[in-house]
């Protein structure tokens, strides 16, 4: 049991309050400028580092242990040789440099390729139609039995602090490559339970808005519409991360695999299962949205009904004095009361009379 506690305490990482840059790239002589961090681990320990990839795995093939080698944005060229050294399948290799990869779980001979995409949720004063919500990145990890080999791409998704954590728990980093992974999967979901929690405080101002009485004094309802769709927009970025990551997570958690410690395997389960509550509330958020967007388009169409029914209740009250002006604008020479001495006052007496009555009766029943 204090396995479990230690290993739960080194992999949760506090990612409410955001993160700094990956790290400062590792100028090591002969090494890729890619290469952000490089070290051997032998019985959960850091003992060896400052080393070029080709060195770490000597290293590892002579002495024991596993190399975790982290990458940030490498090229084919930089790659190409870290590729040859761990035997990486040109494939994975291809996907890797090139990044933009749905969540994805592969395996090549003794290699597992994993594709995972961070969310970083960007702060803003105010919500507006054209206010970025979410901003998505990538890692990818090439998993074998003596090497774990981590590529990012993108701003966010830092991988230094989770490996200072790992440095602190021999114990977690004695049980090889897969617990690193199993800590990489524990992260990225962690991050997109605080990011599914800031949405949530999105969702709800939109929906207050909407819903408020007050709603339609100091904001337009396009505007509330503007806001709903690059809402919908961001939680459908959101989803494309989370969805494709369950079955995934699926595999690492159930089904056995040579490459993952069997210690190691029972808490991909836990990953798994914040994981399937993350994407329920993605899908719950998308379903929300639709209900506001027809609930404000309602509200849009109600203010333009009552709107026509004003215009058509003065149009109508209008019409009176129009009619009978237009009858007494014909200049016949024989009309009725045309010469009359009180036919002047007696005509605007009756319009007056018939405009109050159909003005009266037009607010008897709500259309003014």
């Amino acid at each position: 049991m204090s396995m479990i506690r230690d290993l739960r305490a080194a992999v949760r990482p506090a990612l409410r309050k955001g993160g700094t840059g990956y790290g400062i790239r590792v100028e090591q002589p002969g090494a890729p400028t890619s290469v952000v961090d490089c070290a051997v681990y032998r019985d959960g320990s850091r003992v060896r580092d400052h080393l070029t990839p080709r060195e770490a795995m000597e290293r590892v093939r002579s002495e024991g242990g596993f190399a975790w080698i982290g990458l940030h944005e490498p090229t084919e060229e930089e790659f190409s040789g870290i590729a040859q050294e761990f035997g990486l399948h040109p494939l994975a290799v291809e996907d890797a440099v090139h990044a933009h990869q749905r969540p994805k779980l592969e395996r090549y001979d003794d290699t597992l390729f994993t594709v995972f995409k961070t969310i970083h949720y960007v702060e803003h004063a105010e919500l507006t139609a054209t206010s970025e919500v979410v901003e998505t990145g990538e890692v990818m990890c090439f998993t074998g039995r003596d090497f774990i080999i981590t590529v990012r791409h993108g701003g966010q998704g830092s991988l230094r602090a989770l490996r200072h954590r790992l440095q602190d728990d021999p114990e977690l980093l004695a049980k090889g490559p897969s617990a690193v992974l199993h800590a990489i999967a524990d992260q990225v979901v962690d991050g997109y339970i605080a990011v599914a929690d800031a949405v949530q405080d999105d969702i709800d101002e939109v929906e207050i808005e909407v819903f408020s009485s007050e709603s339609g004094g100091g904001r337009s309802r396009g505007g509330d519409a503007g806001r709903i769709y690059q809402l919908k927009r961001e939680v459908l970025e959101f989803k494309r991360a989370v969805s494709p990551l369950l079955r995934p997570m699926q595999l690492l958690s159930e089904r056995p695999m040579r490459l993952v410690d069997p210690d190691i395997q029972k808490y991909f389960r836990d990953v798994a299962d914040h994981l399937a509550r993350v994407n329920e509330q993605v899908v719950s958020f998308d379903d929300l949205l639709n209900s506001i967007l027809q609930a404000n388009l309602a509200q849009a169409t109600v203010a333009q009904n009552e709107d026509m029914r004003k215009i058509t209740a003065w149009a109508a009250i209008i019409a009176v004095p129009t009619m009978i002006c237009g009858v007494y604008g014909m200049n016949f020479t024989y009309m009725p009361e045309l010469h009359w001495k009180y036919g002047y006052p007696a005509v605007m007496a009756v319009i007056v009379g018939i405009c109050f009555t159909i003005h009266r009766g037009f607010k008897r029943n709500g259309w003014l």
